[in-house]
């Protein structure tokens, strides 16, 4: 059961999400939140897996929010996932989304199918962006950020394999197409992945894409 916290300053929005994630058998809804400031602290006591965070709001916007409950002064043992939720597709919202280590950035005119598909491929680590936000916005947040050499050091780590298994998640390659690019079961990439993620010490799928970006192992335009 993927259990989710909804923070948004508008009743009908949460009203609304509430419906579309309950209605299905996977899903609950663990409480809202009407602020930023409330939502750091229903996520600290209530720890769900996903926060569904606005962007603008009272109080505590959802940026500030997101930095405090993944930041260095979040729950010990509770990470949870931060899928962002805008009316606004704008860059520098999802620039600093990814900045405060959101997992994933939806716009709130998606459909229903859309949002309870975000939860789900957040919620297993497996989130790059919506649809509707292209690669082009990560290739863009890397390319404004300089390349960091003592980053780069960080791939000596890995195997030939998981090198090549990073390259294509900062494609923005799924787990199954990874699995058919490189001729190996869909499990062992999993396995590529999990391994990948620990050995760098990243959160999620989010951060190993900027990683590759940041480190050159993939460059803006998706050239190796």
């Amino acid at each position: 059961m993927i259990r989710t916290l909804i923070v948004d300053d508008q009743p009908m929005i949460r009203v609304g999400i509430r419906a579309i994630l309950e209605s299905q058998d996977d899903m609950t809804v663990l409480g809202e939140a009407e602020n930023g400031q409330l939502g750091v602290e229903k996520s600290r006591s209530l720890r769900p897996d996903v926060v569904l965070m606005d962007v603008r709001m009272p109080v505590l916007d959802g940026l500030a929010a997101t930095r405090a409950i993944l930041g260095p002064d979040r729950v010990a043992g509770h990470t949870p996932r931060v899928l962002m939720l805008t009316t606004f597709d704008l860059d520098d919202y999802i620039y600093a989304a990814l900045q405060a280590g959101a997992s994933g950035f939806l716009l709130k005119d998606s459909e229903p199918e859309d949002l309870q598909r975000a939860v789900r491929v957040v919620a297993s680590g497996e989130a790059l962006l919506a649809p509707s936000i292209t690669r082009r916005l990560i290739e863009n947040f890397v390319e404004a950020r300089p390349r960091r050499p003592a980053v780069a050091t960080a791939l000596n780590g890995l195997t030939d394999r998981e090198r090549e298994v990073l390259r294509l998640m900062a494609l923005g390659k799924s787990n199954a197409e990874i699995a058919a690019a490189l001729f190996i079961a869909e499990q062992t990439t999993k396995t590529h992945v999990s391994r990948i993620l620990q050995k760098l010490d990243l959160r999620d799928r989010v951060q190993a894409v900027v990683f590759g970006y940041e480190t050159g192992l993939v460059t803006p335009g998706g050239r190796p």
